[in-house]
C-alpha cells in the first residue's frame, strides 16, 4: 500500500478519477466523493476491479479531509498499475489546460 498526500482535495478527487478512467474495468465510472457508513468524512474510491472489494487489485480511496491522502495498493499486473499512475501524473501535473 502506498499513501500519496496531495493537500488538495481537487487534485486528490482528481488523480483518483484518472486511475478509474485507466482501469480494465468500469473505466468509464467517474468517482465522487460521498459520504459512506462508518466514515467521518466524504470519501472518493477508484477501483476498476474483476472482483468487487478484491485488495490484491488495484484501487486507492481516502477521506476528503488533510492531508487529502488517498491510499493506493494492489494490482494484478506492474504494466497496469506503472501505466495507471504514469498517466495520472500526466493528467495532474503536466497537462496544458
Amino acid at each position: 500500500m502506498q499513501n500519496i498526500i496531495f493537500h488538495d482535495p481537487e487534485k486528490m478527487v482528481k488523480f483518483a478519477k484518472e486511475l478509474q478512467k485507466n482501469s480494465p474495468v468500469d473505466s468509464f465510472v467517474e468517482p465522487v466523493p460521498y459520504n459512506m457508513p462508518g466514515y467521518e468524512d466524504k470519501v472518493v474510491m477508484a477501483a476498476g476491479t474483476f472482483v468487487s472489494g478484491s485488495t490484491i487489485e488495484f484501487s486507492a480511496d481516502g477521506p476528503i479531509r488533510e492531508p487529502y491522502a488517498l491510499y493506493m495498493q494492489g494490482g494484478l499486473t506492474y504494466a497496469h498499475v506503472k501505466i495507471a499512475v504514469m498517466n495520472a501524473v500526466n493528467e495532474l501535473f503536466f497537462k496544458k489546460v
